[in-house]
């Protein structure tokens, strides 16, 4: 069975929105570790909108971080950055136990890689972050652009196709490219085995980010989690302090579906959380195990993971060290499968 997969570079209008969305969580986390954030980004053509509600008296230039972040990504034109963040409401304010919407949620990890995800999910990150790395440190590929994605399809785990949209200069023409993809990324990861290659496959590439397409925070969530090969709820993670259940709920059913695999209670485990707003405990909890064969045998493990982890927002925050600033190097690669991350601590 075949299987796809999309990731996109950091330079992507989305992942810009996202990018800074999160810069701004740490920099509130950072200055008041109590903070309660919902940060909204729009980018559309020279423009970048912020909105969103903030419970916190940290104050900051959020424009200039955002334009500091724009840049750091790689973008060297001018944009104009309009802010308007108010206060949360007096009603939301109310609820203090980061519960403020009904939430689905989905975890899942699997023993087939090293970083407990399908196979696809993890050579697509891997793929653009390769392409990211060649931008920024080796000067024979300083005509590389921020912007781009990345298409695989995959069989058996042997990658059948690859399809790469690269942002390039002006002054780069569309073979040299393709060659250079080709000999330095290409080969060197897969080999030359007959797979379809297609690079930039409308042409050139060269007005990108918001000059090309608008951007907004928390539409990549199949590439935030886990590239749509398994179900996620319908929530964003950037721009949300980690108290919110979208986001403290999204990394503790990560973390209880990697304790599963990881005790060898199954080869790969899907969790289900369901909150209802202002209830701090999941109105549903449940816990599948699965064996190695997509068609094996499933064990109900609920019962065991109710035991032994507390799904209150509260509690996992606490359990995971989530008030920390570390939420913009999520916002692009993906936020499984990468160390560094609480939730991705080994538990064996």
């Amino acid at each position: 069975m075949r299987k796809s997969f999309e990731s996109v570079m950091s330079g992507n209008p989305d992942k810009v929105c996202d990018q800074i969305a999160d810069a701004i969580v740490d920099e509130y986390i950072k200055r008041d570790k109590t903070a309660s954030i919902d940060i909204n980004v729009l980018g559309s053509h020279g423009m970048l909108m912020i909105g969103g509600e903030v419970n916190s008296d940290a104050d900051f230039d959020i424009g200039e971080l955002a334009k500091n972040v724009y840049r750091d990504i790689g973008y060297t034109d001018e944009i104009e950055v309009f802010v308007n963040v108010d206060d949360q409401s007096e009603e939301m304010k109310r609820v203090k136990n980061g519960v403020t919407d009904n939430v689905v949620i989905n975890g899942y990890a699997t023993s087939q890689t090293r970083e407990m995800l399908p196979h696809p999910v993890v050579f697509a990150h891997n793929f653009v972050r390769r392409i990211d790395d060649l931008r920024k440190i080796d000067p024979s590929f300083s005509w590389l652009r921020p912007d781009g994605k990345v298409q695989i399809v995959m069989e058996k785990n042997e990658v059948k196709s690859i399809t790469i949209l690269a942002s390039h200069h002006l002054n780069v023409t569309e073979k040299n490219v393709q060659t250079a993809l080709l000999e330095r990324l290409i080969e060197p990861l897969v080999g030359d085995n007959g797979l379809k290659i297609i690079i930039n496959p409308l042409g050139p590439f060269t007005i990108i980010g918001f000059r090309a397409d608008s951007g907004v925070s928390g539409s990549k969530v199949a590439v935030d989690t886990y590239g749509g090969l398994i179900p996620h709820g319908d929530f964003s993670l950037s721009g949300k302090d980690p108290m919110r259940v979208d986001r403290a709920g999204a990394y503790m059913a990560r973390y209880v579906a990697r304790y599963l695999v990881e005790q060898e209670l199954c080869k790969s485990a899907m969790i289900n959380l369901v909150y209802a707003m202002g209830q701090a405990d999941p109105v549903h909890i449940h816990a599948i195990g699965m064996s190695e064969k997509s068609r094996g045998a499933k064990t109900d493990l609920t019962n065991l993971i109710k035991d032994k982890f507390d799904f209150r927002p509260e509690a996992i925050v606490e359990r995971l060290g989530l008030r920390q600033s570390i939420y913009r190097q999520t916002a692009v690669y993906g936020h499984f499968g990468r160390e560094g991350f609480p939730w991705e601590v080994s538990q064996v």
